[in-house]
């Protein structure tokens, strides 16, 4: 939504609530008229704690506000347990259901993206989903020399399991793809962050690389000198986008220049000779030596519009694929992320009721007990 918002219709207004913490609701429903306002409720089990936390709080605000029958003609639900989701109060005929077979972080194509149909519209929402179908049909057809997904997803092992890189960067040159890198930090490190195969043998090699990042020209002044001279090897994917997204083609011309800069430098450096042809002082050659020969994908979008959002998701989603594929790894599984929502959901339990013998570790158990003593009632 926000990487599509210049496409958006603008007749509504879109915020989405996916933390727990009860700031993130406060801020969401802040100034909205309940009478005017649609809740869509996201989940694929219509059990995840902090999501159905804050859809009982979205529940009780529209019956607060327009009475206990009103409450079906403005609740949505896009799940793969239609029956949860009715249980839960939402009208049979407003359950947009979702394959069981379709993982959460790779469901942005299914009924998971209807927020973004609302948001760009119907014939927007088919752009997007075209986008999807030929990144596809690339990663289907493409010879493997030429074939984009399995290309990165290769050069991501490449890094990773021989150069020993644990981190890599995807900055964005446009300012509406800032939440790019955050998006493809739970597509990659949730499906390619496990230890044992397939088979569940331990992995002989690294999997699942750090990912980070931020926008340009944010980033330059954050922790591109780590990128240039620091003594990590951190592979970076440079984002940018032909097509000005705003009216000054000037301030478009000097972003791009530094998008082409970054990736020209990280590449090829900046010598001693360099710097005394500039007329920089001996004394401080050594200090501003870039050696180069730091990598980087630069990926250029000839506008940032629905089908080409939708073709650079499924481009991550494949190679993402890629990876788990050859180093032989269950991509699609999460128990890692599981683990702790059933520890969360117990300590919730414990935290409403009296204190008693903890079955906690000392240091966990410590934690609690101070949490209660200022937990306020």
């Amino acid at each position: 939504v926000s990487a599509l918002r210049r496409h958006a219709s603008g007749s509504l207004d879109l915020r989405f609530a996916t933390n727990i913490d009860g700031a993130s609701f406060e801020a969401a429903i802040c100034g909205l008229d309940p009478a005017a306002t649609l809740v869509v409720i996201s989940s694929k089990t219509f059990r995840t704690l902090e999501t159905m936390a804050n859809a009982t709080k979205a529940t009780n605000w529209l019956k607060g506000a327009l009475g206990v029958e009103a409450v079906s003609v403005h609740l949505v639900a896009v799940t793969a347990r239609p029956e949860a989701a009715e249980a839960f109060g939402v009208d049979p005929g407003s359950i947009f259901p979702i394959p069981e077979s379709v993982g959460g972080r790779f469901s942005i194509s299914s009924a998971i993206g209807l927020p973004v149909m609302l948001s760009i519209g119907v014939e927007g929402f088919a752009e997007f989903l075209e986008g999807f179908r030929a990144m596809d049909d690339h990663f289907a057809s493409a010879p493997l020399e030429e074939n984009l997904p399995v290309l990165m997803g290769l050069m991501r092992l490449w890094y990773s399991v021989f150069m020993r890189c644990e981190t890599f960067a995807v900055v964005s040159y446009a300012a509406d793809l800032g939440l790019f890198a955050p998006f493809l930090q739970q597509l990659e490190m949730e499906s390619n962050g496990k230890s044992v195969d397939a088979q569940g043998e331990p992995m002989g090699v690294p999997t699942g690389p750090i990912v980070w990042g931020s926008t340009g020209t944010d980033a330059q002044h954050a922790f591109f000198q780590l990128l240039h001279q620091g003594t990590h090897l951190v592979p970076v994917d440079l984002i940018g986008v032909l097509r000005a997204m705003s009216d000054d083609l000037g301030a478009h011309d000097l972003l791009m220049a530094n998008l082409f800069a970054q990736a020209e430098v990280l590449g090829f450096g900046v010598s001693a000779a360099d710097l005394a042809a500039a007329g920089v002082p001996s004394n401080q050659a050594a200090h501003r030596v870039l050696p180069g020969n730091r990598p980087s994908t630069l990926l250029l979008l000839d506008e940032l519009d629905p089908r080409t959002l939708g073709a650079l998701v499924a481009l991550y989603e494949h190679e993402t694929a890629v990876q788990g594929a050859v180093l032989g790894i269950d991509s699609f599984d999460q128990w890692g992320v599981e683990a702790g929502k059933v520890i969360a959901e117990r300590i919730s339990a414990e935290l409403g009721a009296p204190a008693g013998p903890s079955s906690h570790d000392l240091s966990t158990a410590r934690a609690l007990e101070r949490y209660r003593s200022s937990r306020q009632i």
